[in-house]
């Protein structure tokens, strides 16, 4: 386990959310809900949430910049520094009584991602990670899977939601792709906790586009820390903005990026 002094403010600040947002899954029918967007939606306990980690971040390391996905960018005095922070990665899942969502917090300093937590409080799973330090579940070791081969492989992908219905064909015909050469595909909804069960060899491999920073920052430190391999699904390094992302063990990641690039844009 990662006993830091930064892993020790990002545990705290996401256990203090972590709380409010399991009270109000307890109570989800009760919830203030506005619409953002078609399928996209955000809830009261997402701004909670979010308001609850950018305080507790602010008080314990000062200056430090924000990309929060409710209130944008966050200038901070230390520009070397910005947190990348998802309150509630997959709301529509939350909004519907499902246990899968997570509160999501990256580190980046000077352009690297260095630390990462993702955190489900409906199960109590805690992934953390930091750079050099390995990446863990809890109190357990996290390595990626060792399968080689596709046919034996589960990945994991993400579902483009209804405002982003101009990317249903390419995504179906990349779904037909990989659904032909393994032995299953999931979609969770979440798609820090898809990147963290990559990490924790739930998925041997996993891709999606149309990400945020927010989305993906804490998973990356994630996949790295344990032994996975991690780029856009064009085979870049700029998973934070690029906006694609595909992550496994070395072999299922090398493949499935080979079979992503058959497929017509």
């Amino acid at each position: 386990m990662i006993r830091s002094a930064l892993m020790n403010v990002m545990t705290a600040a996401a256990l203090k959310a972590g709380r409010g947002l399991k009270r109000d899954f307890g109570e989800v029918e009760n919830l203030q809900v506005s619409l953002k967007g078609p399928g996209d939606f955000v809830s009261a306990a997402d701004r909670k949430s979010e308001k609850i980690l950018f305080e507790e971040l602010s008080k314990a390391r000062p200056g430090y910049s924000f990309l929060m996905e409710e209130s944008g960018a966050v200038e901070g005095s230390d520009p070397s520094h910005t947190w990348h922070i998802d309150p509630l990665d997959g709301t529509t899942n939350f909004l519907h009584g499902l246990p899968i969502f997570a509160i999501s917090i990256g580190l980046e300093r000077e352009g690297q991602m260095v630390a990462g937590l993702i955190y489900n409080p409906a199960t109590d799973d805690m992934f953390i990670a930091e750079k050099g330090q390995g990446a863990y579940l809890n109190n357990r070791r996290l390595r990626v899977s060792a399968r080689r081969d596709m046919s034996e492989a589960l990945i994991g992908c993400g579902v483009p939601h209804l405002g982003r219905a101009s990317d249903h064909p390419r995504f179906k015909a990349e779904l037909s792709a990989v659904i032909s050469k393994v032995t299953n595909v999931r979609r969770l909804g979440a798609a820090a906790l898809d990147l963290a069960y990559v990490a924790a060899a739930r998925y041997d491999a996993y891709w999606e586009r149309g990400l945020k920073t927010w989305d993906a920052a804490a998973g990356i430190v994630l996949v790295r820390e344990a032994g996975g391999y991690i780029s856009t699904i064009e085979g870049g390094n700029d998973m934070l903005h690029s906006g694609s992302i595909c992550a496994g063990n070395e072999a299922i990641h090398k493949q499935l990026l080979e079979l992503l690039a058959k497929v017509p844009a």
